[in-house]
């Protein structure tokens, strides 16, 4: 999947978000540890991570390093991590979710185009965690 691609679908998941009330920005083309920034449904401050996956993974896997990030933030902000994948869509809440611990995975370097792989400390969330968008069966 390129780049061009991931950015119009991270603008089609703000703009589905969008027109179900939530009031949501893009902020893609920054250097933000997140794609997406504005307001809940409720009103509440948010942002959100998100990833689109080709292939499906019972577990979804969040490298602790973006975590970490969004965790520091401000304490009232929403910190959600969206996951796209053949199997479904699935919105995990950060805030007040128990992490599981950590382990180490070979993960590409950076996020796209390279062979080149790192050991880095991931999360593997179970799918149970999440408030799920829609599922294909």
């Amino acid at each position: 999947m390129g780049l061009n691609r991931i950015k119009k679908l991270e603008q089609t998941l703000i703009n589905f978000l969008n027109f179900d009330g939530w009031d949501l920005k893009w902020t893609g083309n920054g250097f933000e540890h997140y794609d997406a920034e504005g307001y809940t449904s409720k009103g509440f401050k948010c942002v959100i991570e998100m990833k689109f996956r080709n292939k499906y993974y019972k577990d979804k896997m969040l490298e602790k390093y973006k975590y970490d990030k969004l965790i520091k933030m401000n304490k009232d902000i929403i910190k959600l991590y969206f996951v796209n994948d053949p199997k479904g869509n699935f919105m995990f809440w950060l805030n007040n979710l128990q992490m599981p611990k950590p382990i180490e995975m070979y993960c590409p370097d950076t996020t796209l185009w390279t062979k080149k792989r790192l050991l880095k400390p991931v999360y593997l969330l179970k799918e149970n965690l999440a408030s799920k968008i829609n599922l294909n069966n």
